[in-house]
């Protein structure tokens, strides 16, 4: 029970980072929207969403899913306020998965320096939920972080359909998450690096 509240507390306090990340660099290039509807904050009850951040989890905890499906409740962000919008979207974007692997960095790094079993495992499981929410949110299926970076570099004649595919994105991720599309992207990317981490 102890060890479901910890993997919860590093979840919740990852996705929020995430968002504020999201939040704080659209504010950064000129978009105040989330600041003025109170979104540039540490209270996770502001970011919270029931399904990506309560069930899914609590689902892929106690199914003992290969792989855990988490998001919060996305940052609101009007690309018309950039300068230009799809390029200030790509950044916007990337600065969650960027936050992401900002604290794995900081587990890591707190593992080298502590000898504290407890402590340990606290910042082992930070390290490896942190780099796959990245590597989950970079991948290109609207509305994933990953599909406003591929948006950018889109031929025009591409964009507005690519865009269409929003609606559906969820049942997608479900579906492909059900055929162990997720699973086997992590043995792809995450499996290797916790390796050569020593993890």
């Amino acid at each position: 029970m102890i060890g479901y509240l910890v993997y919860f507390v590093i979840l919740i306090v990852s996705v929020v980072l995430h968002e504020l990340a999201h939040g704080y660099s659209a504010l950064a290039l000129g978009d105040t929207t989330a600041k003025r509807l109170g979104r540039l904050t540490l209270n996770p009850i502001k970011h919270m969403d029931p399904l990506g951040s309560v069930i899914l989890p609590a689902l892929s905890i106690i199914s003992g899913f290969p792989v855990m499906l988490a998001w919060a409740k996305p940052v609101p962000v009007q690309p018309d306020r950039f300068k230009s919008p799809l390029f200030g979207m790509m950044i916007v974007a990337l600065c969650g998965p960027l936050m992401n692997l900002f604290l794995a960095l900081l587990c890591f790094v707190g593992l080298q320096f502590t000898e504290l079993q407890a402590f340990s495992l606290f910042l082992k499981l930070g390290c490896m939920l942190n780099i796959w929410l990245a590597i989950f949110n970079l991948c290109p299926i609207p509305p994933l972080d990953g599909s406003r970076v591929l948006m950018y570099f889109l031929p025009p004649q591409f964009k507005l359909s690519y865009m269409q595919i929003e609606r559906y994105g969820f049942v997608i991720i479900f579906i492909l998450a059900y055929l162990g599309f997720f699973e086997k992207i992590s043995k792809m990317t995450l499996s290797p690096l916790l390796s050569f981490l020593g993890l």
